[in-house]
């Protein structure tokens, strides 16, 4: 995707499809691990504007300490101002969020990241589950890109644009759609319990804004990877956006607990 996918405005348009797709059940288990921990701390990798935070936080309760990461510090301005709460302190850390080690991860309670992992290289992913694991901090990696569209109604062209769509997501060694299988087999090898979770978006009429812009986005990235889809983009648009469309779009929640 473009760095429009990581525009303030972008995100605070899913925030709310986001919050509705991830695993509340996940959550509850977090709260069970935490529980006794005085404060909580917890590590957002790839903070945005703070929707996992203001998400997380509430769900968690009692005193927490948000150490929020990001390599934009616009949104790092965003997340620190409202990420909050009467028993929530913040604080951001801009910067490379792929070279934590173990060591930074001490006196961490959760590492948390939200649409984080498919953008990582399976070496990237490798090393934040190693870091976890040694650490001994478990890990809510949430709406990571499965690589499957369910539209209603369907046409034959929607695979296309999906395969297209997934390539984009690969380039340049990226994981993709590949990234939780990936991710839960880098925290099983190395002796965390593993739990998976669907965690799609359901877009229908009350989402036509957020529907429109996904798939523009969507779209282009096919086209970007696929040039001969070019032809075939506008018409495409102008059906899907004529009116009526619902779209699932997959992703997975994991939470990994090391042993």
């Amino acid at each position: 995707m473009t760095s429009s996918a990581f525009a303030p405005e972008w995100l605070a348009l899913r925030e709310t499809a986001d919050a509705e797709a991830r695993a509340a059940d996940l959550a509850d288990q977090v709260r069970g691990i935490v529980l006794n921990r005085n404060p909580v701390v917890i590590r957002d990798l790839g903070c945005g504007t703070g929707s996992m935070g203001r998400w997380l936080s509430g769900r968690l309760g009692g005193p927490q300490h948000w150490v929020l990461h990001d390599r934009d510090p616009r949104l790092l301005d965003v997340a620190g101002a409202t990420v909050s709460g009467p028993d929530v302190t913040v604080e951001a850390r801009e910067g490379d969020l792929t070279a934590l080690h173990a060591a930074d991860l001490a006196g961490t309670s959760l590492v948390t990241a939200s649409a984080l992992l498919d953008l990582l290289t399976r070496d990237e992913v490798n090393g934040l589950a190693a870091a976890c694991v040694e650490a001994g901090v478990p890990a809510l990696l949430t709406l990571t890109v499965a690589g499957r569209i369910e539209f209603d109604p369907a046409e034959p062209l929607d695979a296309r644009f999906q395969d297209a769509f997934n390539g984009h997501q690969r380039r340049g060694r990226l994981l993709g759609p590949d990234a939780a299988q990936a991710a839960e087999a880098a925290f099983t090898a190395l002796g965390a319990r593993v739990e998976t979770r669907p965690s799609p978006w359901r877009l229908g009429l009350d989402q036509a804004a957020l529907t429109a812009e996904w798939l523009r986005g969507w779209v282009g990235a096919a086209v970007e990877h696929e040039p001969g889809l070019a032809g075939e983009a506008p018409a495409y648009l102008e059906r899907r956006l004529s009116g009526g469309l619902r779209v699932v779009v997959h992703h997975t929640d994991l939470l990994a607990v090391p042993s």
